[in-house]
């Protein structure tokens, strides 16, 4: 049931636009739909008094959140956009095949593509088999992000390092996509914690950040 009114509250924002950070943003971007809804990536319901509903873009990878109070009755508290993080382990190597490079370790790849792979028509021919794991894909904020690719590549500490002693390229990527409406697009930050797991893992970190869509009006 609270999911539910939750689910109204924010499309209820999206359609009629209360919040002015609403309006300017639906000046310039359209929210994707599907079957006449709303398309919603992610319900974030991690904290007791607030959910997050992301909704998706049309034409971007970023996110626009609506974020609903629970308590003392259930509203839209505020609005914004979020971006989109990519966080995931890869090694690659020029010698081993993917499915060599997956017997490695117990861990299941979520992708991975061979030496000699062509991915796209137009693409060159790849010169290094690749395996990535990314246990959480679903949008998310970065620091939740790492911290459950930490947790998943800890129950194979032997096999993640067998991964890197045996490869040429190795360790943990960040990919993010931040709305760039007025140029100030945002950050993330990592712990001293987070720093000393990827130590304790021997793995380097790795980060690309872009801005995308329409300046706000």
């Amino acid at each position: 049931m609270i999911e539910t009114k939750v689910l109204e509250k924010a499309i209820e924002e999206i359609e009629n636009k209360n919040f002015d950070m609403t309006k300017q943003f639906l000046e310039i971007h359209k929210i994707a739909y599907d079957d006449n809804k709303p398309k919603i990536a992610r319900i974030d319901q991690d904290n007791q008094d607030e959910t997050a509903v992301y909704f998706e873009v049309e034409g971007e990878r970023f996110y626009y959140v609506v974020y609903v109070s629970l308590k003392p009755t259930v509203s839209v508290r505020w609005t914004n956009t979020a971006p989109n993080h990519s966080v995931y382990f890869y090694a690659s190597s020029d010698q081993f095949s993917l499915k060599e490079l997956s017997e490695f370790t117990k861990l299941t790849p979520t992708q991975g593509w061979n030496k000699g792979d062509r991915p796209r028509p137009n693409a060159g021919v790849l010169t290094h088999s690749t395996i990535i794991l990314e246990p959480n894909p679903e949008a998310a904020e970065f620091e939740e992000k790492l911290n459950k690719l930490l947790d998943y590549l800890e129950q194979d500490k032997d096999g993640v390092a067998k991964l890197a002693s045996n490869n040429t390229d190795f360790g943990i990527h960040a990919g993010s996509f931040f709305h760039n409406g007025n140029t100030s697009i945002g950050s993330y930050s990592i712990n001293k914690e987070q720093i000393k797991r990827m130590s304790d893992l021997n793995l380097d970190f790795h980060a690309d950040i872009y801005a995308e869509g329409n300046f706000f009006k």
